[in-house]
């Protein structure tokens, strides 16, 4: 479609990391000047929880969608856990699992906790001190398509057709999908599952851009051609500059991505 990007940057979970989101998007800035270009950026979920600094990291990119044009926000399973959160759709049990599984470092990153403070207060004080963060998960999208490529956080149910995927699957899918061994048409970049040894790994179905930033001090993401299928993968760590990093194959008997 002619309204697709020409080239795209995928980057994955970021999780509270907003001094490597910062660097990671400073290194393409960098590189795009280089380049004479200017890629959307779609930013592959997983903003918030874990990290130290989940209101920065949807602060940037917030920035993100208003400064570099054709950009996008794909909604991320912690992402959904705030959102909710903020549109009073957790119950009590679901808002103590969600703080378990890293909430609670996310509403440190904006001065609260659930011992000092209660829920129906913290959410007043968010909604109406940093609106746009409300607003920017509600408006993220579940999955993009552009040239060969999908867009999508934790991925795919290879059962259905890419362009009849369920939201709750786009988000929360896992084994069904990194177990799934067959091309499906389109080449899936997604993050939500963490790669080993701080490497993005490539199948023939499937980019996995989640390296474990707030865990390994990497995050990593993909910069692709839409035109040619041209892929090159770039990391940013604490105190280095972005650099391109090559993907971990994974031949299942199909070959991978980067062969073709």
């Amino acid at each position: 479609m002619s309204n697709e990007p020409s080239e795209i940057v995928a980057i994955g979970d970021v999780h509270g990391e907003s001094g490597l989101f910062r660097r990671f998007l400073d290194g393409v800035d960098r590189l795009a000047a280089q380049r004479g270009t200017r890629p959307a950026i779609y930013i592959l979920g997983d903003l918030v929880d874990r990290g130290e600094d989940s209101r920065g990291a949807l602060n940037i990119a917030d920035e993100v969608l208003s400064q570099w044009p054709g950009s996008k926000l794909l909604l991320g399973n912690h992402d959904e856990w705030l959102l909710r959160f903020l549109k009073n759709e957790l119950s009590l049990e679901e808002i103590f699992h969600w703080l378990d599984q890293g909430g609670a470092e996310t509403l440190a990153s904006y001065g609260f906790t659930i011992a000092e403070t209660r829920p129906d207060e913290i959410r007043r004080t968010i909604n109406e001190r940093w609106p746009g963060h409300i607003k920017l998960l509600a408006e993220a999208s579940f999955i993009e398509f552009a040239g060969t490529f999908a867009f999508v956080h934790a991925g795919v149910d290879p059962a259905r057709t890419l362009t009849k995927q369920r939201p709750q699957d786009c988000v929360w899918i896992r084994a069904p999908f990194m177990n799934h061994v067959g091309r499906l048409g389109h080449l899936v970049l997604h993050g939500h599952t963490p790669q080993k040894a701080g490497l993005p790994t490539v199948t023939e179905n499937r980019l996995s851009l989640d390296t474990g930033a707030v865990f390994t001090g990497r995050l990593t993401g993909a910069w692709v051609d839409t035109r040619t299928g041209m892929i090159e993968c770039w990391q940013a760590v604490h105190g280095h500059d972005l650099a391109r990093v090559e993907a971990q194959r994974l031949d299942r008997g199909l070959g991978t991505a980067l062969d073709r």
